[in-house]
């Protein structure tokens, strides 16, 4: 009887969400907190030969995978999970496969950020409740101009938004081209003029050794004071300390984060005390459609590994 482990379940719903009946002969177990330290992680997974993992929530590096000696096959949500050593992976003969995933949720989230911090809703919220009344002055998004940096899938689904909101939807990333820029309907613009004359400033990268800290002080510096920072992308993408620096010396408006170098964030993060900002734990992937679909194509994995098939191999 094969064990299989659902890993940071934190919600409870894994059961829920999807038809285990697919595999009648295995024990699930959900694990519904989050363990960093690796020793507490390779004690807890010895015994199951199949992990499903929640996105990037836990690491597999190698002295993890060579430390779980019952490990047949490790299922990732999602088609990419830069927390999963491939390469290991496939030389100790542990097949990954991963499942569909939808940006529309995460795109869905990033205009809540932009919209929370440009009204300053959760400081409005907390000032009704305290007894309050009209404490802040918002700030319009018609008319305004919003940069988004990267438009791949997820940038693509972020601009025509901005083009319904009425405002001016620029964009700009390495890779990208006049006409592509055109096919979604806004103009490129160079890196410089994306941060010194946008309003709203979206990313929407992959996280790469190519994009780790590529937002630094300089970009953040060349932003107006009115500005806001939007990161529903991947934390190391924007360099931290500078982000920080521009929120306490006021120099920007503010920023709306869900995605964070360490997460979960640590209870002492600077950035949980920082002004101006509105932050959310890692929710763009996380609704009810994704997540069933999500488990749904986990058990299909599952079935069609343990049936001599496999389906979305990743490694």
């Amino acid at each position: 009887m094969p064990r299989i482990a659902v890993l940071d379940d934190y919600q409870s719903v894994a059961k829920d969400f999807c038809d285990w009946s697919q595999v009648p002969d295995a024990e699930v177990v959900e694990f519904h907190d989050h363990l960093v330290d690796e020793d507490a992680v390779a004690e807890r997974l010895q015994p199951f030969d199949v992990v499903i993992a929640m996105r990037e929530r836990t690491e597999f590096r190698r002295s993890l995978l060579e430390r779980l000696p019952n490990l047949r096959l490790l299922v990732t949500t999602g088609m990419r999970n830069k927390s999963i050593d491939l390469d290991a992976a496939t030389a100790l003969g542990i097949p990954v496969c991963g499942t569909a995933v939808s940006s529309i949720s995460t795109a869905e989230l990033t205009w809540g950020l932009i919209l929370a911090v440009a009204r300053h809703i959760p400081q409005e919220d907390a000032s009704v409740r305290a007894g309050g009344w009209q404490q802040t002055v918002g700030m319009d998004l018609a008319g305004a101009r919003l940069g988004v940096v990267g438009l791949g899938r997820l940038g693509s689904q972020i601009a025509p938004i901005g083009l319904a909101f009425g405002m001016d939807v620029v964009a700009w990333s390495q890779n990208l081209t006049d006409e592509r820029a055109a096919e979604v309907g806004v103009r490129r613009v160079e890196r410089d003029e994306l941060f010194a004359t946008s309003d709203v400033v979206t990313v929407h990268l992959l996280l790469s050794k190519r994009t780790r800290g590529l937002i630094g002080a300089d970009d953040i510096a060349l932003m107006k004071h009115t500005a806001i920072l939007i990161n529903t992308s991947r934390g190391p993408i924007v360099e931290q300390q500078a982000l920080l620096d521009a929120l306490h010396q006021g120099t920007i408006r503010g920023a709306g984060l869900d995605v964070y170098d360490q997460e979960p964030l640590p209870l002492d993060h600077p950035l949980r005390s920082a002004p101006r900002t509105v932050l959310t734990p890692h929710l763009g992937y996380v609704t009810r459609n994704t997540y069933e679909t999500f488990y749904r194509e986990a058990v299909e994995d599952v079935a069609a590994y343990l049936a001599g098939a496999p389906l979305r191999v990743l490694a």
